[in-house]
């Protein structure tokens, strides 16, 4: 692993903070969301939604802990003035003034891919690489927070899991690992539901991986007619039947919806089949099959297809580096109201974004594959970043 230098050159202001959300860009979206202040206040919304971002920054540290990290630098060069740091409550207040909705345009109008097609790991015959799938976060247990979310069963005999938890699909860029969108919800909805507003942040010229679950007729068409290729993973007990043999191996099919009873409506799939063997994962080891809408197999040959879905189970570290790294292992979001929790969810998406940008451009500055950079050592640096350089943002 390769580390990230102490000090980042073109970082400003609070940092990684402000040069991947510079202050205009925040006065914008808090404008834009009816959250400008009408009086001068010792917490100005631009100011809050540093704090709340450096909440998931610094996770899980206290209140008053993030708020003078935030401030230390300007503190250290004299530029606080009179200003002082608010007392806990007033934190509390403040972050509920503000709610979620502006970490959520945030979030929505700077999440690009980020990859160029000389990105290791980002493109394959030209196409971008992206990966869809859910995950969960453990949330304060709050009657409110119940209410809204939800609680999961559980299978130890007492009805329910211990926590109350929202149910989080993501669409992650798998070269950069980047999420480019995202749907929160309570637990009680399903991923496939999720996933299937995920589709208006896919195009052409790109290939979507997925995992078993998601393989339906809906889903499916709903991604391929943004213009995207798929590459999923089929259920061990789904019939596919030979209609043509490829060169290669592989077959076309079709698939039916469930309410195609008389399957006169097909959608017509590339099958492949495989198995892995001799792998140091035993779990992974088995028979494989994946359906693709790149049914051209002089093109798109069945073996590289198979080689290639590997790619998928990039999501699983991108939900890793949020919720164990960056978050903490085992931290239960804190805020007992739901739109306390939204915002906490869309923070952290807010700093994984940032953070994986710095990554992406201090591999391409070194010419090394992103992976080979040290999230971890990303994320104490971003930190450092936040408490040293103070630039020319003031509360």
């Amino acid at each position: 692993m390769v580390r990230v230098a102490a000090s980042v050159s073109d970082l400003s202001g609070l940092g990684l903070l402000t040069w991947v959300y510079p202050p205009g860009l925040v006065d914008r979206v808090v404008a834009a969301c009816g959250r400008s202040e009408q009086r001068k206040r010792l917490l100005p919304a631009r100011l809050v939604v540093y704090f709340v971002l450096g909440l998931a920054l610094f996770s899980p540290a206290p209140y008053l802990e993030v708020m003078r990290h935030l401030v230390a630098g300007l503190r250290g060069l004299g530029l606080l003035g009179d200003w002082h740091v608010p007392a806990k409550s007033s934190l509390f207040r403040a972050r509920q003034r503000l709610g979620s909705e502006p970490l959520q345009v945030l979030f929505a109008a700077t999440a690009k891919p980020m990859a160029t097609e000389s990105t290791p790991g980002a493109f394959w015959r030209g196409l971008r690489l992206l990966a869809v799938d859910g995950t969960c976060w453990d949330v304060a247990d709050t009657e409110a927070n119940q209410a809204a979310f939800g609680r999961p069963g559980s299978g130890r005999g007492t009805g329910r899991s211990a926590f109350v938890q929202v149910r989080m699909a993501a669409l992650v860029e798998v070269g950069s690992h980047a999420v480019l969108d995202a749907e929160l919800v309570g637990c009680r909805a399903g991923e496939v539901t999720l996933v299937g507003r995920l589709p208006r942040s896919c195009g052409p010229g790109q290939l979507v991986l997925a995992d078993r679950e998601f393989l339906g007729v809906p889903l499916w068409r709903a991604f391929t007619a943004t213009g995207a290729d798929l590459l999923w993973r089929v259920p061990a007990n789904r019939v596919l039947p030979v209609r043509r043999l490829l060169r290669d191996g592989s077959w076309l099919s079709h698939i039916h919806a469930g309410t195609d009873g008389a399957k006169r409506d097909p959608v017509e799939v590339r099958v492949l089949a495989y198995q892995l063997k001799d792998t140091a994962d035993t779990a992974a080891a088995g028979d494989y099959r994946l359906v693709t809408s790149l049914l051209d197999a002089r093109r798109y040959p069945a073996r590289q297809l198979a080689a290639l879905y590997r790619e998928r189970w990039e999501i699983e570290s991108v939900f890793a580096e949020i919720k164990t790294q960056q978050r903490g292992a085992r931290v239960v979001l804190s805020s007992k109201t739901p739109d306390g929790v939204l915002q906490q969810i869309w923070a952290h998406l807010l700093v994984h974004h940032a953070l994986r940008e710095l990554m992406l451009r201090t591999a391409a500055t070194r010419q090394l594959d992103p992976d080979r950079v040290s999230f971890t050592e990303t994320l104490r640096s971003a930190r450092r970043s936040v408490t040293v350089t103070p630039g020319s943002f003031s509360p």
